[in-house]
């Protein structure tokens, strides 16, 4: 049996406020959009409570896929915040894996 491999790039927390985002929600479904700040609102939890981390996976302007590990400390309807005080929008988020 073959591991599955996710092919999407890991990228530092850090290098976050080098990417630039679009301004059109990644997620066309409501109910994905929905499903997606209540992972968020978990993972605020998780990072605030236990400090764990989640796998975040985002589009940049470009169209390219990247993902982060991070500790999420908190969210607005725009904007999550994440340990090293770096903002990823909401809107650019297309999902969140938990470990």
């Amino acid at each position: 049996m073959n591991p599955i491999v996710n092919s999407i790039p890991i990228v530092a927390k850090e290098q976050i406020p080098a990417f630039r985002f679009g301004h059109e929600d990644v997620l066309t479904d409501p109910e994905a959009r929905k499903k997606r700040m209540w992972d968020l609102n978990r993972a605020a939890s998780l990072g605030n409570v236990y400090h764990g981390k989640v796998e975040i996976t985002f589009m940049t302007a470009d169209g390219e896929l990247k993902r982060v590990d991070t500790t999420v400390w908190t969210l607005d309807e725009n904007y999550i915040i994440l340990k090293a005080s770096c903002a990823l929008p909401i809107i650019s988020i297309i999902g969140i894996e938990f470990f």
